[in-house]
């Protein structure tokens, strides 16, 4: 093999070996935004729930009143 060639093979292996850890900072730091959007939804959902209950308690249970006849 000539010495062209070898720089050829190694450069592309270096530039195959950049794009797959790029690749994979980009996977990490992609769950990670997703990991604090879930957690946010989490928090949002916990909120909800709590003014549910909070309009439940000041609309009251439904009357029930006997209509007379």
């Amino acid at each position: 093999m000539s010495a062209e060639s070898i720089v050829v093979v190694i450069s592309a292996a270096g530039l195959l070996l950049g794009v797959v850890s790029a690749f994979a900072w980009m996977v990490v730091h992609m769950d990670r935004g997703f990991e604090r959007t879930a957690d946010r939804i989490g928090g949002v959902e916990r909120e909800l729930v709590e003014v549910k209950v909070a309009v439940a308690r000041i609309e009251g249970p439904g009357r029930h009143l006997i209509s007379a006849r």
